[in-house]
């Protein structure tokens, strides 16, 4: 069995999310009304990720993959995404497939901390970035990603940036600053 999934932060990357849970598979480009995307969800590091703010302020939209993964790597999905550690899982989320496939319902986190004071680090940014580019989103979205203030994480050795060094370089991208300063 299997379900779809709507990633819109770090897991846009294939890489990333398939160095996590293999058997995820792109579907295609999809998008969600009435949200904005927001980097104010506290992490594990202290830094910010991102979360789909509801918003009511003129039409927001948010981009993101709609991916297809294997049921038995749901447990495993939830425990990256930080279920009852700051996200909720949110099983029937509609989004619209850009490229003519219609509404899905998918399984999406949503944060249910936030904290407005937070940045992400820059390799986390990065990998939403990437993750945009690679599956073509608007250019015009990418360029918003490209302005969010971002931090840079003050523990170099840090497991997770490491990962996220190497979920980047898995996609072919050797220094993942120049993402930032495109």
């Amino acid at each position: 069995m299997r379900f779809h999934y709507f990633a819109y932060g770090s897991n846009m990357l294939t890489a990333r999310l398939r160095a996590r849970c293999p058997s995820a598979r792109p579907v295609g480009r999809a998008e969600v009304a009435d949200f904005a995307l927001a980097f104010n969800k506290r992490g594990r590091d202290d830094s910010g990720k991102a979360t789909l703010a509801r918003s009511t302020q003129g039409h927001p939209r948010s981009y993101g993959v709609l991916f297809e993964m294997d049921a038995a790597e749901l447990g495993q999905l939830d425990r990256i995404e930080g279920v009852d550690k700051g996200y909720e899982r949110k099983d029937a989320f509609a989004v619209r497939l850009l490229d003519g496939g219609g509404t899905v319902h998918a399984r999406t986190y949503r944060a249910t901390l936030t904290d407005d004071r937070l940045k992400p680090y820059d390799w986390y940014l990065a990998l939403v970035i990437a993750g945009a580019r690679e599956h073509r989103l608007d250019a015009a979205y990418v360029a918003t990603l490209r302005r969010v203030a971002f931090a840079t994480d003050p523990q170099p050795a840090r497991p997770g940036r490491k990962a996220a060094i190497g979920a980047l370089a898995a996609a072919g991208i050797a220094d993942y600053r120049a993402l930032l300063a495109d």
